[in-house]
């Protein structure tokens, strides 16, 4: 791609459901609450109550005041992560996370015995960390079940197969710096001087030793300007007058223009699993307001009257 291309466009996050997409995506149906928050959970209990015992496919690995870490929790943990760290042998991992969590453990539990747990800001937290665990909870269970295999491919036969991809042109270009330059450029090439000879001679960018070639390309991938001067030109014209982008200056020949192909199946699988998560997550939040009472105030916490946009009542009818 060349440095003139547009930058990739930021990801955009939902409003509902952000929290819960990537337990979706992993395919687990657990609810967690994010990592470093607080925990939700109540106080455990003393180290004189019984604890429950390990069953040999969960054994329990240390013991932090009388609180089981067990398999699972370790397990659980390497989840989190990073890739080249999950694809080391667990003799080397397990280790690691389990030293992590009986520090982490060990942490919590002091904290509680200073009682930070009381605080109102430390409780407030928790309790945001347990909603967003019941919020993941309630998305995972009603969205994962429709994010299958028919439904992916149901969506691909409908919005994808047999269609026309997105126009694509293959365009090659001569960079310089300045408008004086672009414009000669311009005035060889309609005295029949060659494009990409002219590339490597004058062009600053990478692509140059390639006669300037930028291969097919989309609207979306550049920049406007060159965007829109490229996607105006037939095959075989050459940029009227020099084209300004924050680059430079540009001269720009369209070599072919075409439909790209659409995507295969296995290329769009991921893109359209999120489409249906966000269109399950979408369709869960609408319905889960329609059961509930909403009540706006006004920013000072006063209720609105009918002058701050809410409609009057019907005044009553004349006898």
């Amino acid at each position: 791609m060349s440095r003139f291309s547009r930058p990739l466009a930021g990801s955009v996050a939902l409003a509902m459901g952000l929290a819960a997409i990537p337990a979706l995506t992993a395919g687990t149906a657990r609810a967690q609450a994010p990592a470093g928050a607080p925990s939700a959970t109540p106080p455990a209990a003393s180290p004189a109550a019984a604890a429950p015992a390990a069953t040999p496919s969960d054994p329990v690995l240390a013991r932090v005041d009388g609180q089981d870490i067990r398999m699972s929790d370790v397990a659980e943990a390497a989840q989190g992560l990073p890739a080249e760290l999950r694809g080391m042998p667990p003799a080397q991992v397990m280790p690691l996370v389990l030293d992590h969590l009986i520090k982490q453990r060990a942490m919590i539990i002091m904290a509680r015995k200073s009682k930070l747990d009381q605080q109102d800001d430390v409780k407030k937290a928790m309790q945001s960390a347990a909603d967003r665990a019941l919020q993941n909870a309630y998305v995972s269970r009603e969205v994962t079940p429709q994010i299958t295999d028919a439904a992916i491919r149901a969506r691909y036969d409908r919005d994808i197969a047999g269609k026309t991809g997105v126009e694509e042109v293959h365009a090659r270009h001569i960079l310089v710096a300045n408008e004086d330059t672009a414009k000669k450029i311009i005035a060889d090439l309609k005295k029949g001087g060659d494009f990409a000879a002219l590339a490597k001679q004058h062009s600053t960018d990478p692509g140059a030793q390639n006669g300037g070639d930028l291969g097919f390309f989309k609207k979306d991938d550049m920049v406007p300007e060159f965007a829109n001067a490229a996607f105006a030109l037939k095959p075989g014209e050459v940029s009227p007058t020099p084209v300004k982008t924050q680059f430079g200056y540009h001269v720009i020949k369209v070599e072919e223009r075409r439909a790209a192909p659409p995507p295969s199946f296995e290329e769009a699988k991921d893109e359209l699993r999120q489409r249906i998560i966000q269109d399950a997550v979408t369709k869960l939040s609408d319905a889960a307001l329609a059961g509930v009472k909403v009540e706006r105030m006004n920013p000072d916490g006063s209720t609105p009257r009918p002058t701050d946009g809410a409609q009057p009542p019907p005044a009553p009818a004349r006898r």
